[in-house]
């Protein structure tokens, strides 16, 4: 008795041709070449349109070459995808744009001389002087405001995720953070003068001030972030935890805040990152100085934002030589680039410390 070997059942639709692999890479350069001959010819060339018209004439070129070879569905895939890898390249132009003029314009100043000095006794156009002072400024008046800012933001996110997610309490605190999350800065230096004036009389200036401005601003990334970090805790964690007894204060601390730990840490940086670059209320409250102040509670205190607003504003402000000028700009970008790289640096050892503390999962 013999049989004959069935075929298996395939869908025509899902055995038609494909494209080889490199297709999608030619037919971009196909286009782009198209585009930038045309724009040449016409004496109209510039990079960004020989971009978007490339893009646009690739988009269509691929969908219609692969509905023809590997059908509808295929076509439509591809042109989804071209479609979320132009999204991206749209967000990262502006990133790399702007990190690229920040390096060009900042480097050639930016050394141990700029880091380790300060602006006392600089005058004018002296090509002297650092940021010493703001960088010290921006460090304290953070680091205090992330003091401030983080118990009581997580203490209200484990309150709004394991004790009153649907209390009339725990409402009202997720409405007032929502409200209080699209505040200008400038309300929160405002406010932050307002409450030192009563304790300290008018005209009061110093970081300890800063720091509450810059933590109204902070707190309400802190909750949303840490609330949605705890959300993601799975419930049979907690369950297990209350199956051999462990009280719930105790579940919270070591089952749910250890899992949740990295996306924790992540959520108080976006916060610091929030808030470091912040310009308006610490010009209101920690005021300018051109020499270093390590003391939050008495006196005024630069900062890194205050230091690039006020060098980049004396760029226009005296009639003399290009020379004063160009230093005051020279400052002012290397300053920028130095509170660029510190928010690197601080993002680098949240993820470091976010890695160590996080659950150990065995592979």
């Amino acid at each position: 008795m013999t049989t004959t070997a069935q075929k298996p059942l395939v869908s025509p639709g899902l055995s038609a041709g494909k494209l080889p692999r490199f297709a999608p890479v030619g037919v971009a350069v196909l286009a782009f070449a198209v585009v930038s001959g045309l724009l040449a010819v016409f004496g109209s060339f510039s990079i960004p349109l020989a971009v978007f018209l490339g893009v646009v004439l690739y988009a269509v070129s691929i969908l219609a070459l692969t509905t023809v070879v590997e059908g509808p569905r295929a076509g439509r895939d591809r042109l989804a995808t071209t479609l979320m890898y132009s999204a991206f390249g749209l967000a990262v132009i502006p990133l790399v744009s702007l990190l690229w003029t920040v390096l060009e314009n900042g480097f050639e100043r930016f050394n141990g001389y700029f880091l380790s000095t300060t602006l006392r006794g600089v005058y004018g156009g002296m090509d002297a002087g650092g940021a010493y002072h703001a960088i010290m400024g921006t460090l304290e008046i953070t680091a205090f405001a992330t003091v401030i800012s983080v118990p009581i933001g997580l203490l209200t996110a484990i309150y709004l995720v394991e004790y009153g997610p649907k209390t009339k309490l725990g409402r009202g605190i997720t409405f007032f953070v929502d409200v209080m999350t699209g505040i200008p800065s400038i309300v929160a230096g405002l406010f932050a003068y307002a409450l030192f004036v009563l304790f300290f009389g008018p005209g009061v200036r110093m970081g300890a001030a800063g720091s509450v401005a810059l933590a109204v601003l902070m707190i309400p990334v802190v909750v949303r972030a840490s609330e949605e970090m705890l959300k993601l805790v799975p419930n049979e964690l907690r369950e297990a935890a209350y199956a051999l007894g462990v009280p719930k204060w105790l579940t919270v601390v070591k089952v749910v805040l250890r899992t949740a730990a990295a996306g924790l840490v992540t959520g108080v940086m976006l916060a610091v990152a929030r808030v470091i670059g912040e310009t308006a209320p610490l010009l209101i409250v920690a005021g300018v100085v051109d020499s270093t102040n390590f003391d939050l509670f008495d006196g005024r205190m630069m900062t890194l934002p205050v230091f690039v607003y006020r060098q980049y504003s004396q760029g226009f402000a005296p009639p003399g030589p290009d020379s004063i000028i160009t230093i005051n700009y020279d400052r002012a970008w290397a300053a920028a680039l130095t509170l660029i790289l510190i928010v690197m640096l601080l993002n680098l050892i949240a993820r470091i410390v976010a890695r160590i503390f996080s659950p150990k999962t065995s592979r």
